[in-house]
């Protein structure tokens, strides 16, 4: 009995984890990390017992809603919070954040539907993973604290670069140790205090796109994470967007620090920067505060 019963518990917990993988995987193709919202698509026929033609579009549109619904609650549980946990993982963690992840969904609005050539129909549902009744008020905490930015790492200062045509300062190619920098420092070595927001370079490092990002350095010190935010900032806007090149990271502002993370860690949800690169940063947002405006842009 105790053998089955430990079999039984196996092969649960496989099958959870089957369906968290699938509901991670249909998230990435559905959550716009860029515009910040998660849509999904419903398809819907009438029964062939519908009494004339108005009767059967108004029963294709509901099955079209309810399978909108439907889908959008797989796509919001494969959604990562953080580095390490799904919003699926954090509803089984937690009943209030169950109701208000449902609450949540079903708050979802549509935003787009059409009947299609064969007479079904489609509706297009959408939620904010930011802002109002967003999928972020139901599942990131307020911390009892907001906790300063730390203090730069002492003795290690970012290399020489060359300026470049925007005004800035140009990124060289990535330092792989834990003191070099890809960062640019002022002419004389101290903060400029012109920078307008920060952008992380991960391309080609396999970065996950996450809720509550966290940035740290080659020695595994956090330097930006939520709990260093005012909360109804990062519930209001997020912390971070995601871009896939240059264009996309509008976010940073028109004269962005630029640094090319390392690494990513914790299932590749979080960059790692190298020290030098890391006191810039802070260094930096300690005279424009961009961090804690959340100015932050990862291109992945």
């Amino acid at each position: 009995m105790n053998r089955l019963m430990k079999v039984f518990g196996l092969l649960s917990m496989v099958t959870m984890l089957l369906v968290a993988s699938m509901a991670t995987v249909l998230a990435a193709e559905n959550v716009d990390w860029n515009r910040n919202v998660i849509r999904a698509t419903g398809g819907g026929v009438a029964p062939a017992n519908a009494r004339n033609i108005a009767q059967a579009r108004m029963m294709a549109r509901r099955a079209a809603i309810t399978d909108a619904y439907r889908q959008l609650a797989e796509y919001v549980g494969g959604v990562n919070v953080d580095s390490e946990t799904t919003v699926s993982m954090a509803e089984v963690q937690s009943d209030v954040v169950r109701t208000r992840v449902q609450a949540t969904v079903r708050g979802a609005r549509i935003v787009d539907e059409r009947q299609t050539r064969d007479g079904g129909y489609e509706v297009t549902v959408e939620v904010p993973m930011f802002g109002v009744s967003s999928l972020a008020s139901a599942v990131i905490s307020r911390p009892a604290v907001i906790e300063s930015f730390p203090e730069q790492t002492a003795d290690v200062l970012p290399s020489k670069v060359e300026p470049y045509q925007d005004g800035g300062w140009a990124t060289p190619a990535p330092s792989r140790d834990n003191t070099g920098s890809s960062a640019a420092p002022a002419p004389d070595g101290k903060a400029i205090g012109k920078f307008t927001g920060l952008i992380v370079d991960c391309r080609g490092l396999g970065l996950k796109p996450v809720m509550s990002p966290v940035i740290k350095n080659a020695n595994g010190r956090p330097i930006y994470g939520y709990k260093n935010l005012d909360y109804d900032k990062v519930i209001e806007k997020g912390m971070a967007s995601y871009a896939r090149n240059m264009s996309e990271a509008s976010r940073a502002g028109r004269n962005p620090l630029i640094v090319r993370a390392l690494d990513v860690e914790n299932h590749g949800g979080t960059p790692v920067l190298s020290v030098a690169d890391a006191n810039r940063v802070l260094i930096e947002n300690g005279a424009t505060h961009f961090l804690d405006d959340t100015n932050v842009v990862f291109l992945r």
